[in-house]
């Protein structure tokens, strides 16, 4: 796979200019017609994640206007969509929630927090309001379940399953899993609920393959990491897996090569992957790993569509926005996956405006083969996926993306999370929240 080099001075604009050009995205629900479906964006175009959240969030609404320019919208029915910006911030995402949930003519049809703390908060919510919940590749682990979890979903992986596959990936550079024992592996998370997330999957690993695990917080938003650093040189590592988000990945990056840590034995999650987390750092980040779920660079057909109708041609304005980037392209993975969602749900209710209830239902039975994925011009930017009432992950594989020093490359196989570890797991804690909740648990032989 290939993508564009980039130089930093090409990111920071985006900033800028994804700040300025917020409202321009926006389309006023009042004035939204019957026939439109309404999908609102969660969005941090300021604040210390910025860097990171622009590109998602242009991701995300160049999916939604490619829809309504190049095929009027999903079977005619267009999308209409709104920013409100949460800076990362759960009090803010919550009140974007509530302030978002009944636009529209039939209310918000998903909402994608993009935020862990966020999606916490609002999955007792979202029930009561009828509101599919898609924390993709974040969010609460036990969501996946969804015997318990009617309104959240986490497609197409999760936290635990990239964790086991870090593990996996560990295994096979050292030799086996039989290998793993008496090895000394470190995490290096974020101070938050989604810091925290891969920690009980790591810790099963470890006892049962018997290398040790040693965790180092770092507090929100990530710039001292000095005392931690210190620790990890005297701990000499054999591997450290990171799990950053914003600036504290570019600080960890900087401090890995300060102290000279091998790079391609330091692992970043999915969301520690991306241009900002490493061009700072430049060539001296060559080798840094980091889990993937999606396709790299912009040589896809659906690139191609999107420069064509939503950029009339302008590939300059189409990369000051993150054009090809990893985290651009996690946007319209996202947004391809709703909307994909949203046309199974017309299989069933019609071409027609959709309630989150409905669109509930077309996530719950989506499955997007490998035709599907051909005619939407991503064939090698996602995988087939197929959802179910009790599975709302897929149990997606993942691969190890590597910086070159100049752009990220596949560095693996995809790799097939632990399934006889993870998902045993995750209906554990969905069980236990069911219980603390008093919810019951669904009968899915019973769902249509």
């Amino acid at each position: 796979m290939n993508t564009t080099k980039r130089s930093l001075s090409r990111w920071l604009p985006a900033v800028v200019a994804g700040a300025i050009g917020a409202t321009a995205l926006m389309q006023a629900p009042e004035a939204v017609a019957q026939e439109e479906i309404y999908v609102p964006l969660t969005v941090y175009r300021t604040g210390a994640y910025a860097p990171n959240g622009i590109p998602i969030a242009n991701g995300w609404s160049d999916y939604l206007k490619l829809l309504n320019a190049r095929d009027g919208g999903i079977n005619g029915v267009k999308l209409t969509f709104e920013e409100c910006e949460t800076k990362y911030d759960t009090k803010l995402g919550v009140e974007c929630y509530e302030k978002m949930k009944n636009s529209g003519p039939k209310g918000a049809a998903v909402f994608n927090p993009l935020s862990t703390g966020i999606t916490y908060q609002i999955i007792p919510k979202a029930e009561v309001d009828k509101i599919p919940i898609h924390s993709m590749g974040y969010g609460r682990t036990a969501a996946s379940d969804g015997r318990v979890f009617k309104w959240a979903f986490t497609f197409p992986t999760t936290y635990w399953s990239q964790a086991s596959a870090f593990i996996k990936h560990i295994a096979e550079v050292e030799g086996g899993m039989d290998k793993l024992k008496d090895l000394k592996i470190g995490l290096l998370y974020h101070n938050s609920p989604y810091g925290k997330e891969p920690i009980p999957t790591l810790e099963t690993l470890a006892a049962e393959h018997g290398y040790t695990l040693t965790t180092y917080p770092v507090d929100h938003p990530g710039q001292e990491q000095g005392a931690s650093w210190l620790q990890i040189r005297r701990d000499r590592l054999d591997w450290l897996i990171m799990w950053g988000w914003g600036v504290m990945n570019q600080v960890a990056i900087k401090e890995a090569t300060n102290i000279k840590f091998p790079m391609d034995h330091f692992i970043g999650v999915w969301w520690a992957g991306s241009e900002p987390d490493v061009i700072p750092s430049g060539m001296a980040a060559k080798g840094y790993k980091a889990g993937n779920f999606h396709g790299v660079g912009a040589d896809y057909p659906l690139h191609e569509d999107i420069l064509k109708h939503v950029y009339n041609g302008d590939k300059a304005a189409a990369e000051a926005n993150g054009f090809g980037s990893v985290l651009y392209n996690r946007g319209i993975v996202n947004m391809l996956y709703d909307t994909e969602a949203m046309r199974t749900a017309m299989g069933k209710y019609g071409n027609v405006s959709l309630s989150g209830e409905q669109v509930r239902w077309g996530m719950e039975n989506l499955d997007l083969n490998e035709d599907r994925i051909k005619d939407l011009g991503a064939e090698g930017l996602v995988r087939p996926i197929k959802l179910s009432c009790e599975n709302h992950e897929g149990n997606g594989p993942v691969f190890i993306q590597q910086w070159d020093g100049a752009k990220w490359v596949q560095a693996s196989d995809w790799i097939e999370p632990i399934t006889d570890v993870v998902r045993p797991a995750i209906e554990d804690a969905a069980e236990a929240y069911a219980k603390e909740n008093s919810i019951e648990i669904r009968d899915c032989s019973k769902e249509e």
